[in-house]
């Protein structure tokens, strides 16, 4: 990793000497190696006469170069990461000619081999900073250029790109066998961070629709042959109509590119990446088995995040990477928003609620936390900052925006901003001139308060009532961490809701403003008391939420019984975060979950409180009784599952989360009966997919190993198959095999990015935690090599596989103190990354302590 980083001075001193104008690109994929390509790049550019500077290219050998005519001396210009430039013409010609090296990490161009049919599978990965480890580059985003790709590749591949095939003809001098050369017509001004070649012999699908501004846009759907019968294209095309007509409408704007070509493709980093044109996906989007409703839902709003970003990212691309907040939470706002309201989905702001909003509150509880528009000193910054808070938090501050300046204000604001800076670069104020032209509304200190300070405030009720139980006084108070003393103004509902024999249903609303520690809302005097009082009823804006009294008794005896799923989400939020912040034991949470979650028929906010369920009874149940508190949810999740709709998603998540929770012989011996045939729940399959996840739990309780794990790669040797096969043997439950496995992890290079990532998934699977102690020394003793020999990606996905953070005991708090106090000097990312775990495992501690004082006190 050293080397890798560009500052933000380099950046803002090499954008003040060029002017990019094209390049041209040539890929030679045809060859056998199976480590390195060849690509030759022509650059024309503009500078300041006699300038230097540098061209970001991360190469395995350099060729030749040539600056205006003149040949340069690889060896000396070229260090591997960076070639200079020296005395630069005002106009400028570079010729590059080098040999670059695929990717088995997710980054630059990636090669993937299907162990189905041993076909060769590449993509292009380049956020931040890796178009420079396919083509030598002005890596920084406001250096936007145009591009034009030509590729030579086997003859039977498909190559796309961003644009259009220009044409395609078969290539004179191929290096290995019968080859094609495709060549791609220019692309418009864009960074290269969104460029892409995705080529290899991807089965596709082809549909089209009409713009706003008339024309016809191509749509293509692509995966890997041996996933092609999985591929739901017409649905995916479907749900693409659908947010090309609601964004084009909602801003008033056409589709920016030519095409529309969205590839899911093998050991992705990420969700999706926003190429213009060619948008890439993780092919765990494509279901070859039964997936929670949930992940159904997960993959629309990430297909409508995506085209979002065709506009705002794409046509219009933040100037530096601390804008990159605008990128992502602008998609991620407007997705759910288009979700909601233009596809099936129509709960998707719950879904936000219990899933992206309890993202954000955890990352910004972090020591780590950083104001919305961060400071971006350097490359590793950007890297760190892909987080809950450029994610989350901004689009939930956006969300409280729109209903500070008004919806309509809102959108008419980004049709301006859009237009008058299409194919350009932007700050932030570049959109608050369009905000507040349109809303009248001054955003300076909304700014100052939201954007550019950290943390999260905590919102009370504080309700008084006379005899009668009518409000005579109420009043919000606000809080905020000591760290992060801000108080914020708020537009927000107050939701009134009735128990009746229909349920728990909202009888009256209203909306107010508050700011300050404590702001009286007269608007509810003289109202009866009602079962529930919700603060922040629509979850309008970010903030945590505590129940007063009589509502916190309503919701722990009535949560099922809520109608609104926002408003179910908004009191799992709050109780959930009352729990990790020791307010509400742990033990409490998980009655309350065990009482309430059987009518929970929102997908995302079912799995969501099922995943806590699993937190709660491991890592924050009192170390004294846990097993029991695992026990008892394991059973009562059981009967759950045999309680549910035949073939439900309930049912189906209730079964993935027993095996998630099983802890004793009776549980095991379940698991083997249902997995074996012998114990059937109608409506249930055990697919391939649930067949290995219930494997896996046999395997952790020493009921399977590698016998069995063999069997089952047998029936499924897939890329899939060999992923839970690794997650499988890494849950052996055996200390050595452990250790074995962590260290194979820091240490071995021919592992992948997805293959760690599962290897991890198994490695901290463990009844008896104790076989996870050998880890500690193991995981702080690597983290230094695995930082600077590894790319930054890699070394993130292998700290996640081997902290051993299910320990949460005391020895693996002060391994991180310890660590931390002895590399003081540690690159900051890095220290960040320690710095999170610590936190983990310190809140851990508390909520433990906090759960042994309340079986104490149910004891005494």
């Amino acid at each position: 990793m050293p080397g890798l980083n560009l500052t933000r001075v380099e950046a803002q001193e090499r954008a003040a000497l060029l002017e990019v104008g094209s390049y041209e690109v040539t890929l030679d994929l045809s060859g056998a190696s199976e480590t390195t390509f060849r690509s030759t790049t022509r650059v024309v550019f503009d500078a300041a006469a006699g300038a230097s500077t540098f061209i970001d290219a991360v190469t395995d050998q350099v060729h030749s170069i040539t600056l205006n005519g003149a040949d340069l001396a690889p060896e000396v210009v070229s260090d591997g990461l960076r070639i200079e430039l020296p005395d630069l013409n005002e106009h400028n010609e570079l010729v590059i000619d080098a040999d670059m090296r695929y990717s088995i990490t997710g980054e630059g161009l990636h090669r993937f081999v299907d162990p189905v049919d041993q076909e060769v599978y590449l993509y292009t990965q380049f956020e931040v900073p890796d178009a420079r480890r396919m083509f030598p580059v002005f890596e920084q985003p406001d250096l936007k250029a145009s591009f034009t790709f030509t590729v030579t590749a086997p003859a039977h591949w498909t190559v796309v790109s961003n644009t259009p095939v220009a044409s395609c003809v078969d290539a004179a001098d191929a290096a290995s066998g019968p080859a094609k050369t495709w060549r791609f017509d220019p692309t418009q001004r864009i960074s290269s961070y969104i460029t892409a070649i995705i080529a290899g012999p991807y089965h596709h699908e082809h549909s089209s629709l009409i713009s706003s501004d008339g024309r016809t846009i191509p749509l293509g759907v692509y995966t890997r042959t041996s996933l092609a019968e999985h591929l739901d294209a017409d649905y995916i095309f479907e749900k693409t109509r659908e947010g090309f007509d609601f964004f084009e409408h909602l801003w008033n704007v056409p589709y920016p590119f030519e095409k529309y070509d969205q590839l899911f493709v093998p050991e992705f980093n990420a969700g999706a990446m926003e190429n213009a044109g060619a948008v890439t996906f993780t092919e765990a989007y494509v279901f070859r088995s039964n997936v929670p409703d949930a992940m159904r839902e997960r993959r629309v709003v990430t297909i409508i995040h995506e085209l979002a970003h065709m506009w705002f990212g794409d046509l219009v691309t933040m100037r530096w990477w601390n804008d990159l907040w605008l990128n992502e939470s602008f998609a991620e706002y407007t997705s759910t928003l288009a979700v909601a309201e233009a596809t099936e989905w129509h709960d998707a702001w719950a879904t936000f609620a219990s899933t992206e909003k309890a993202w954000a509150y955890r990352q910004d509880q972090l020591p780590s936390t950083h104001p919305i528009l961060a400071a971006i000193r350097d490359i590793e910054d950007v890297q760190v900052n892909f987080d809950g808070i450029t994610y989350a938090k901004g689009a939930s501050v956006l969300k409280q925006l729109v209903a500070y300046v008004g919806r309509r204000e809102f959108f008419t604001g980004i049709h301006q901003y859009l237009t008058k800076h299409a194919h350009s670069n932007t700050e932030l104020q570049d959109l608050f001139v369009e905000l507040e032209a349109t809303s009248g509304r001054d955003l300076h200190n909304w700014s100052k308060k939201w954007l550019e300070t950290a943390g999260v405030n905590t919102l009370r009720s504080v309700v008084e009532t006379d005899a009668t139980g009518v409000i005579t006084a109420y009043r919000i108070e606000q809080t905020a961490p000591e760290s992060h003393p801000t108080l914020r103004p708020h537009r927000l509902g107050i939701g009134l809701y009735e128990l009746t024999g229909s349920g728990l249903t909202r009888v009256d609303r209203i909306e107010t403003d508050i700011d300050g520690a404590s702001t009286e809302v007269a608007a509810l005097v003289g109202k009866r008391m009602p079962d529930l009082l919700l603060l922040n009823d629509d979850d309008l804006t970010y903030a945590k939420v505590r129940l007063d009294d009589r509502s916190q008794h309503t919701a722990l005896e009535h949560l099922k019984d809520l109608h609104d799923p926002t408003a179910r989400a908004i009191v799992w939020s709050a109780l959930w975060d009352a729990t990790r912040d020791t307010e509400f034991a742990a033990r409490e949470f998980a009655q309350t979950v065990l009482g309430n979650v059987s009518a929970e028929d929102q997908s995302t906010t079912l799995r969501t409180v099922l995943g806590q369920l699993v937190t709660v009874t491991g890592s924050y149940a009192a170390p004294d009784s846990r097993a029991k508190a695992r026990e008892a949810a394991a059973n009562a999740v059981w009967q759950l599952a045999q309680n549910a709709e035949a073939g439900s998603d309930q049912q189906f998540q209730f079964v993935r989360s027993f095996a998630a929770l099983s802890v004793d012989a009776e549980h095991f011996d379940v698991l083997e009966a249902l997995r074996g045939g012998n114990l059937v729940l109608p409506g249930l399959t055990i697919d391939t997919d649930l067949d290995w996840e219930l494997l896996i739990a046999l395997v952790a309780a020493g009921r399977a190993g590698d016998p069995e794990i063999d069997v089952a790669l047998e029936k499924d040797h897939t890329a899939t198959g060999l992923l839970s096969a690794a997650r499988a043997r890494a849950a052996i439950p055996d200390a050595d095999h452990k250790l074995q496995t962590a260290h194979r992890i820091h240490t071995d290079e021919s592992l992948t990015n997805l293959t760690v990532r599962n290897m991890g998934y198994g490695l901290q699977r463990a009844l008896d935690t104790r076989l996870l102690d050998g880890l500690v020394d193991e995981h702080f003793a690597h983290l230094l090599s695995v930082w600077n020999e590894r790319s930054y990606h890699m070394a993130d996905q292998i700290f996640e596989a081997t902290f051993p953070g299910a320990l949460a005991d005391e020895r693996l708090r002060q391994a991180a103190v310890t660590w931390l106090g002895d590399h003081e000097d540690a690159p900051q990312a890095l220290r960040r990354i320690v710095i999170e775990n610590l936190d983990g495992v310190e809140r851990a501690l508390k909520v433990q302590r906090r759960d042994a004082e309340a079986g104490a006190e149910g004891a005494a």
